[in-house]
């Protein structure tokens, strides 16, 4: 729990950072263009910052591998699936033992089953628990060799085509780019993934 907490955060704090990272690049983008279209104002010399933007879950899906790691992903979710439905059923059965027998049952046995259950109950609610968490780490581990890929993918189009970053427009984040300081690198990408 801590760990998840202590990730959020980072996550968040690894956001407004770049955010901040991105409205700089933006704003001293916009001076370079203001600068450049003003007949009042000389244009400033030296080289315009470009930015290239991708669609970085578009590029993710299109590696080899993705349809591998989904596959694998969804054969441990259906296991989990599979294995949390027999455990209801089993729960089902013993509470409707329980329902018809409780009239019968001497005080010590009622209340011997009904500890059963709970304690029963209360292991299926932790093994689901466990259940996301482990599928949540799984994923995260499968998927981290493709995000790298894609990340030094993204880094050489970067390098290649001197674009100062490259924004994921996924999120909906940057819903503009002037297309004159802006350059969509989805296409070249995929190309180098899939070489």
């Amino acid at each position: 729990m801590r760990t998840n907490m202590h990730l959020e955060e980072k996550t968040e704090s690894d956001r407004k950072t770049m955010k901040r990272i991105i409205a700089l690049i933006f704003a001293a983008c916009s001076l370079v263009a203001s600068a450049q279209t003003d007949n009042q104002v000389a244009p400033v010399q030296g080289p315009v910052i470009m930015i290239g933007y991708l669609s970085y879950d578009s590029a993710l899906v299109t590696m080899d591998d993705y349809a591998i790691v989904r596959k694998q992903l969804a054969d441990l979710r259906t296991a989990y699936e599979k294995e949390l439905q027999r455990v209801e059923d089993e729960f089902n059965v013993k509470y409707e033992a329980f329902l018809e027998g409780q009239k019968d049952f001497p005080r010590t046995i009622l209340l011997k089953r009904q500890t059963e259950l709970q304690e029963m109950m209360q292991r299926n609610v932790e093994f689901k628990k466990q259940g996301l968490v482990e599928i949540q780490n799984a994923e995260r581990e499968a998927m981290l060799p493709l995000r790298q890929r894609l990340n030094e993918a993204i880094a050489q189009v970067a390098a290649e085509q001197r674009l100062a970053l490259v924004v994921n427009t996924d999120s909906n984040a940057c819903p503009f780019i002037d297309p004159a300081l802006g350059v969509n690198v989805t296409e070249a990408v995929m190309v180098k993934l899939n070489k």
